[in-house]
């Protein structure tokens, strides 16, 4: 499966479904759920916020937020200085998103892939570790 790790989490009403099978698929870990809580309609900041904040703070290992399309959840990601927020819509992205930019919190867009898809990509995103070397020195100008 994967490795233990710390993880927050988070979705809005359109991943609301896959943050509940991620939670159960990925349980062996230690998980602490941001929120929504249900299908109901919800604005992604009021979620997107809290998991970047613990993240960021060190609280946990990574961040996944989930959203229809993921691009506003990682654009709210993106907007905490010590974090680095990639859309992952296959595993090869997850991947590199962590090999390369030492991604910290994976947005998955629920409305663009199968659960299936979404587990995969976790997956391959908790296992993968940044390469350092030429890499630490772009990551290392990323931040304003």
């Amino acid at each position: 499966m994967s490795k233990n790790i710390s993880i927050a989490i988070g979705a809005d009403h359109a991943g609301f479904e896959y943050k509940s099978m991620l939670i159960d698929f990925l349980k062996e870990n230690n998980i602490k759920d941001f929120g929504t809580y249900s299908a109901d309609s919800v604005d992604y900041p009021d979620f997107a916020h809290p998991v970047a904040e613990a993240v960021e703070k060190g609280e946990y290992s990574i961040g996944i937020l989930i959203c229809g399309s993921a691009n506003g959840v990682a654009i709210t990601a993106n907007k905490h200085q010590g974090i680095r927020a990639a859309i992952c819509w296959n595993e090869e992205l997850a991947e590199l998103a962590r090999a390369h930019n030492n991604a910290n919190i994976l947005c998955i867009p629920a409305r663009f892939i199968s659960q299936q898809e979404a587990k995969d990509i976790c997956l391959k995103f908790i296992n993968s570790e940044f390469e350092g070397g030429r890499h630490a020195n772009r990551v290392n100008k990323i931040s304003c």
